[in-house]
């Protein structure tokens, strides 16, 4: 079972990669989400931080695929 450490860890990496490689999607995200999120908000849980990254790989997903890319 991932640790919350390990889910923040592919959020940043995650994030990290769209900034670089794919600004106009990074640029229409919402939020910048930061590594020190449960810091800030004591009461997430691993399974809020696992579904935010989920979805933040749906949102890689369907921009590779209508620009279709990968």
């Amino acid at each position: 079972m991932k640790t919350l450490q390990d889910i923040q860890t592919q959020i940043v990496q995650l994030t990290t990669n769209i900034e670089v490689n794919y600004p106009e999607l990074y640029r229409s995200l919402e939020e910048s989400p930061s590594p020190f999120v449960s810091y800030s908000y004591p009461n997430i849980t691993r399974a809020i931080m696992q579904d935010y990254l989920n979805g933040l790989k749906q949102i890689l997903k369907q921009y590779l695929k209508n620009h279709n890319l990968k």
